[in-house]
């Protein structure tokens, strides 16, 4: 059975963007983040988002040059989305519109995810059961707070920023009760960010 990876970026205080959705101190230039975060994204056998996350992602990485889109479209996407397919469309028409050149290698995978709409425990069930490598959850607040709250994490892999905020979007505020967690590694990088990895105790 695989893993389900959470993999998000924080501040010191526990938030993954601030209210407005704005994450750009996640963009620090730490050339050695940026290549642990490559590395972790590129131990994936499938990304996992939720429905918003997925209309704002798939349209920018099929057409980035950035460091991450060659993983980012390269691995095949599930989407979890209650209002099934339909609401992915525009985001998967915008794709197979682009113009000839713009669109980058894999990006056909944002075309053909696949779309889970069923009982979140019983979808992500079903997807750890599939061989392959591990499930990486990126993005989507709601979503990754919705695992959470289920236990249906195995692995928590957070970038913990040197910022505070004072105010923001947490992942850890629908909690049913303490969650303890066992640290398995740290390692600090150059400009003050520390990847953290967390499994549940």
């Amino acid at each position: 059975m695989r893993k389900l990876i959470l993999t998000m970026s924080m501040t010191l205080d526990g938030f993954v963007s601030d209210l407005q959705g704005g994450v750009q101190w996640v963009f620090s230039g730490d050339q050695e983040a940026i290549a642990w975060k490559i590395a972790k994204l590129g131990e994936a056998g499938l990304i996992a988002m939720g429905s918003r996350s997925f209309r704002d992602m798939a349209p920018f990485w099929a057409t980035s040059t950035s460091p991450f889109a060659p993983p980012m479209n390269r691995i095949p996407k599930a989407v979890f989305s209650r209002q099934g397919a339909a609401v992915l469309e525009p985001a998967v028409a915008a794709i197979k519109n682009a113009k000839a050149g713009e669109l980058q290698p894999g990006a056909e995978s944002w075309t053909t995810p696949y779309v889970a709409s069923g009982d979140l425990a019983e979808e992500v069930a079903k997807l750890k059961a599939q061989d392959g490598q591990p499930i990486v959850v990126l993005g989507g607040a709601t979503f990754a707070r919705s695992l959470i709250a289920q236990n249906l994490i195995d692995e928590y892999a957070l970038m913990i920023h040197p910022i505070v905020l004072g105010k923001g979007i947490p992942i850890f505020s629908d909690l049913p009760e303490p969650k303890r967690l066992e640290l398995v590694s740290s390692q600090a990088f150059p400009l003050g960010a520390v990847a953290q990895i967390y499994r549940p105790a």
